[in-house]
């Protein structure tokens, strides 16, 4: 069983969740009954973390965009399993239209709203876990979650976090209401946040949450280079455009998993585990996948221990790696590392 840990603010999780992104289509389409069977045997696993947002979903027949299915999936678990998990959603992101500040909003009225649509999808009376998506560059931090913090106070929502957010508006938001976790990509070769998020996280006792743990799936080793060029990967600079010569990358992390008897997958989990020790604060990762398999593999990275010489050889490995990080359709200012 997976070991649970405190995220931040009295919030216990499992220390590795489970990112149900995966579940709505952006890596190839989700069978809806092996979804739901992947969902139960995290669960059963111990998995108590899953992550969703209000734009993730597969769309339904004659809908525009995902509607919310992602939420709605995560329900049919829910109504047997509510007691079991903490769910974290996130609302802000309206569209994906490169360049156009209109793809997120951050105003009081569709902070509310959208929480209201995300427990009536989730078929839920509360939030454990409420996330800004992204932030609404023109508008200050501290209105958007000022309204975040209403919820809490009406009881729909227990804890408030951030995603993708720098250091200094970690610490505007905090001044209005405590933060428990912030998530932003993280792993072992996007490294950015180390030099001023988690550093501040640590500081005011926030969690962090690692999303795209395993570089979206490439870290295992086990993407195929037609697997690369579909979906949100299409045309990114490390996976699609560079996929040949980040192999050893590949290489690197699988030496090291041959060492200790382990995948690359458990690997590069266990190793955020360890960066989290190093810089102090709880570090969660939430690895997605359409596989119960592959949520069984990646449990096993609590039970890893890396050596010093394995840890520093790990640290190295971002450095071989070519071609930015954030996706070919995000517009400018998408990531924390491009407003720092």
């Amino acid at each position: 069983m997976i070991p649970t840990i405190d995220l931040g603010h009295g919030l216990q999780v499992s220390q590795i969740g489970f990112g149900a992104m995966s579940l709505g289509g952006a890596y190839g389409r989700a069978d809806h009954d092996e979804s739901i069977a992947t969902l139960n045997r995290a669960i059963d696993l111990g998995v108590t973390f899953i992550d969703t947002a209000n734009v993730y979903g597969q769309p339904k027949e004659g809908v525009t965009g995902p509607a919310g299915t992602n939420e709605e999936l995560i329900a049919e678990v829910l109504k047997t399993r509510r007691n079991e998990v903490q769910i974290a959603t996130k609302f802000g992101i309206t569209g994906l239209r490169q360049g156009n500040s209109s793809a997120v909003r951050g105003d009081r009225d569709y902070v509310l709203q959208c929480c209201d649509d995300s427990l009536r999808r989730l078929g839920v009376d509360t939030i454990d876990l409420y996330y800004m998506h992204r932030r609404e560059l023109d508008r200050p931090i501290e209105e958007t979650v000022a309204a975040m913090a209403e919820l809490v106070t009406a009881g729909k929502v227990r804890h408030l976090g951030l995603s993708e957010v720098t250091g200094p508006e970690l610490r505007a938001a905090t001044s209005i209401h405590p933060i428990t976790a912030v998530q932003t990509e993280y792993s072992l070769w996007s490294r950015d946040v180390e030099a001023n998020v988690i550093p501040t996280a640590a500081e005011l006792g926030t969690g962090f949450v690692p999303y795209s743990p395993l570089g979206r799936g490439y870290l295992t080793g086990q993407m195929s280079r037609e697997t690369a060029s579909k979906g949100v990967l299409q045309g990114q600079e490390r996976i699609d455009q560079n996929f040949d010569a980040n192999q050893r990358v590949v290489e690197a992390v699988r030496a090291i998993a041959n060492e200790v008897g382990a995948t690359p997958a458990q690997v590069a989990l266990a190793w955020l585990i360890a960066q989290g020790q190093a810089f102090g604060l709880p570090v969660v990762s939430i690895p997605g996948t359409r596989r119960a398999a592959r949520v069984e593999e990646n449990a096993g990275a609590t039970e890893i221990e890396l050596s010093a010489d394995q840890k520093q050889r790990l640290d190295q490995i971002a450095d071989l790696a070519i071609g930015a990080r954030q996706l070919a359709f995000n517009g400018p200012g998408w990531t924390s590392a491009e407003r720092e």
